[in-house]
């Protein structure tokens, strides 16, 4: 069975990418109970010290919709809105399975 996997980049101001990393470590966080989120990855690159790269695995486009609309969620939206210059969908995958990915049918 196919999951939903979605790689983004988020861009912020010069010096905010540790708060974001932050953030998003927190949202990691917030949806480890969450048995519709298989892997969420927050990734930086030396190359690129103002963007922050999430590659997320989840159990269905819709389960991921739904994570959006959570109140942990939604607060955490709200603190990196003021540092974030932009969002960037680099894809969206549908993951088969390997190494992390549970093997529920």
């Amino acid at each position: 069975m196919s999951r939903f996997s979605l790689f983004g980049k988020c861009k912020v101001q010069e010096g905010e990418r540790d708060n974001m990393v932050d953030i998003l470590l927190e949202a990691a966080e917030s949806v480890e109970g969450l048995n519709e989120c298989e892997i969420y990855l927050v990734n930086v690159s030396e190359n690129e010290p103002n963007s922050v790269y999430v590659f997320e695995v989840w159990s269905s486009e819709s389960a991921h919709q739904a994570s959006l609309t959570l109140e942990a969620t939604q607060t955490l939206i709200k603190r990196a809105k003021p540092i974030i210059t932009g969002m960037e969908r680099i894809g969206t995958l549908q993951a088969m399975g390997g190494k992390g990915i549970s093997s529920y049918a």
